[in-house]
């Protein structure tokens, strides 16, 4: 008795890899497919190229600020890297470049399919100016120098027709007209859609529609910043990467080109700003106080014509040097509260910090004015006239240089950023990466063939271990087979074919050949104790090989220097004339029905000692053939004329035609194939023949994969022997 062995829980990495091994076709087939996907992918895509730029945000500090002293301090703000960076993605810029160069307009070919991709690379081109959008498609072109549609036609899909120097525009999913307007003129129209200003010019006849497109400013931006990034090289260096993608590398060099330019200029004019806000308040004083001087100057040398030369004590010559001084700070400070009083509110610390100087110098003043009051009068209007003079002349002369160097600073004036690299046009694509994806595809092939390939073996409930028939059944496998590497066709192939080629005769050294080879002793020894020479082959079921097994056995044998006869016995679907290329009739139905002879159905074939009974043309009652006294008296007279027999018989599970044989002979083998006959199968078919009294000597397990034809030729002489105790 057998002991059992568990086994549930192990996993036999050998027979595993074997079992892939067997599968190479599917994952070759798999790989082939991904790589076929990965070939229509790039075949489809077209390349992209990149480009890009950097930019050095830098201090403004430089040779303004020594000309202007503490007013570059107005002048002045740096700005930080994260700053320029979302000034770099704003509306601001991108806008610009976008109206700039018509970005907000995209014209395609309306054949433009996966179809016409797949055949070859689309023939339009489109090319974006300051005054155009040119679009070409082959030798003929189209200017675009205005398209202005209506609010709601805006991100829609519109269909441009051209026919005899006239242009419709058609919405492309209800095929309205929408407008109709001649080409080659500026056409500005108003119609129930709204106003269209739309002027295209070509001299060329166009056949195709073309699709085209009028994005809102918004989805133009996300269009170009789906492509479109910018970052700060390393930390705190104030150096920013720039970058943009796109299919035409002339084209994205342009764009990138044109954000740079635009974000520099705004730059400029940013920081300028303040510079001209000065001078704009300086414009405006300037000549108030030039008036004001001239009015002081007047009013003094009139006061010296009628009282010529003043005696001025030292005295009072100190009291108007103070006040002089005292009223020019004021002035100044009174300048400056009213140019931060345009950026900062009255709470503001350096408004009040001027409030509080601007109060301490009247109290000053005051004191002053009132020490003046107490000098003579001719002295007294005359130091007042005279500090007018000196007070609006310094002030005067103080404004007019600061006026000039902030002219000199907004003429020099080149904001705080510093573009380094410009876009330069790129040579190679950065995508799609071709050997990569290859490469990926052929990994990805292999993954998905080796998933299949093992969901597959997981599937196959059939009988995968000799040793679970002899655990389960208590008999001997004789032999496993291995699949041979010449014979991987299906026989649903081969027995379409009018002939099939024997493979111990094509290849008598294939595994699977010497495999067979391996069971002549087991056979040897069951008939020995057997009634006669008889050997039937059976199965449970179709397609498990029998008649494989049968004709090679059968040869086998004859090339052994033994006089064998094979009959085809499966009165049904027989097909073994076929491996020896006879005919099917007269057979073994002809000589069952006396409609032939023993001589006539008996033929010889290529391989010497061997003879064959083809099955004959099918009978309406083959069982009763079958089971008749004249097919018992037939194989009794040739038993004793061949030293081997072996009978082909119909599948055991399907018809009683096998168990009706098995009466008859010495041997019976039941054959099972690899992961395809399940146990059930066998079990059922044990129970057919000891239901007819009928014993099975042992099995042979058919079309081993690869992992199990490693075990070698000593597993199956093993089993030789040890039939040969059972017996």
């Amino acid at each position: 008795m057998s002991q059992n062995i568990n086994t549930e829980d192990t996993i036999d990495l050998k027979e595993l890899f074997f079992s892939l091994l067997a599968q190479w076709k599917l994952i070759a087939l798999c790989v082939i497919l991904s790589l076929v996907c990965a070939l229509l992918y790039l075949r489809t895509t077209p390349n992209t190229y990149a480009v890009d730029a950097l930019v050095q945000v830098e201090s403004s500090k430089g040779a303004s600020a020594a000309l202007l002293g503490d007013l570059s301090q107005m002048v002045d703000q740096k700005s930080p890297a994260q700053s320029e960076i979302e000034i770099l993605k704003s509306r601001l810029v991108l806008g610009s470049v976008i109206e700039a160069m018509h970005l907000d307009l995209s014209i395609s070919s309306a054949d433009d399919t996966f179809a016409q991709r797949l055949l070859g690379k689309p023939s339009y081109a489109t090319e974006y100016t300051p005054k155009a959008v040119i679009f070409r498609d082959a030798e003929k072109s189209l200017q675009f120098r205005q398209f202005e549609v209506p609010q709601n036609f805006l991100d829609k899909t519109l269909r441009l027709n051209l026919n005899e120097g006239k242009f419709q525009l058609i919405d492309s999913k209800t095929d309205d007209i929408l407008l109709a307007a001649p080409l080659n003129q500026i056409n500005q129209l108003s119609n129930r859609y709204g106003i269209w200003k739309v002027s295209i010019f070509s001299k060329d006849q166009f056949t195709n529609d073309y699709l085209i497109r009028k994005r809102s400013l918004p989805t133009a931006v996300s269009a170009i910043s789906a492509n479109y990034s910018v970052a700060e090289k390393g930390k705190l260096t104030g150096i920013l990467g720039l970058s943009y993608q796109g299919q035409d590398k002339e084209h994205i060099t342009k764009v990138l080109n044109a954000i740079l330019s635009a974000y520099s200029a705004q730059n400029v004019a940013r920081k300028s700003a303040e510079t001209a806000q000065t001078l704009k308040f300086l414009d405006e004083q300037l000549p108030e106080l030039k008036q004001q001087l001239d009015v002081a100057e007047r009013e003094f040398n009139k006061f010296r014509q009628e009282y010529n030369t003043v005696d001025v004590t030292k005295e009072s010559e100190l009291y108007l040097t103070q006040s002089i001084t005292l009223e020019t700070k004021k002035i100044e400070l009174q300048q400056q509260q009213a140019d931060i009083a345009a950026k900062y509110t009255a709470e503001h610390p350096a408004m009040r910090e001027i409030n509080a100087q601007i109060a301490a110098l009247n109290k000053m003043i005051g004191e002053l004015n009132s020490t003046l009051k107490q000098l003579p009068d001719l002295q007294r209007r005359y130091l007042q006239l005279y500090r007018e003079v000196e007070v609006k002349t310094q002030l005067y002369t103080a404004l007019l240089n600061s006026y000039q160097q902030l002219r000199i600073a907004k003429a020099g004036e080149i904001g705080n950023v510093r573009i380094v690299d410009t876009a330069v046009e790129p040579v190679e694509p950065i995508k799609p990466k071709k050997l990569q994806i290859l490469i990926l595809a052929v990994f990805l092939g292999g993954f998905l063939g080796t998933l299949i390939a093992l969901l597959r073996n997981m599937l196959r409930t059939g009988i995968k271990d000799s040793s679970q028939i002899e655990r389960e059944l208590d008999l001997p496998v004789y032999a496993t087979v291995p699949r041979s590497p010449v014979q991987e066709t299906r026989m649903s192939i081969l027995k379409k074919k009018k002939s099939i080629p024997i493979l111990a005769v094509k290849n008598s050294d294939d595994i699977a050949i010497e495999s067979l080879r391996s069971i002549r002793t087991a056979i040897h020894f069951a008939l020995s104790n057997a009634k006669n020479n008889i050997i039937m082959v059976a199965g449970p079921s179709p397609e498990v090989g029998k008649s494989f097994i049968s004709t090679n056995l059968a040869t086998i044998f004859a090339q052994s220097n033994k006089k064998v006869l094979l009959i085809d016995a499966d009165l049904r679907r027989g097909y073994l004339h076929k491996y020896f290329n006879l005919d099917v009739k007269p057979g073994l139905s002809e000589l069952l029905s006396s409609q032939a002879e023993l001589g006539q159905v008996i033929h010889e074939t290529e391989v010497a000692g061997l003879s064959m009974i083809t099955r004959g043309k099918n009978p309406t009652n083959p069982s009763e053939i079958l089971g008749s006294e004249q097919f018992k008296a037939l194989l009794e007279k040739l038993s004793s004329e061949y030293d081997h027999i072996i009978i082909d018989t119909p599948p055991i599970l399907a018809v009683t035609d096998g168990i009706i044989i098995s009466q008859y002979v010495g041997v019976n083998l039941l054959v099972a194939r690899y992961a395809k006959s399940q146990m059930k199968e066998l079990e059922l078919s044990l129970n057919r023949f000891e239901q007819a009294g009928v014993k099975v000597n042992g099995f042979i397990l058919n079309d081993i994969q690869r992992a199990s034809a490693g075990y070698g030729y000593g597993y199956n002489y093993a089993y030789a022997y040890k039939a040969h105790k059972d017996d």
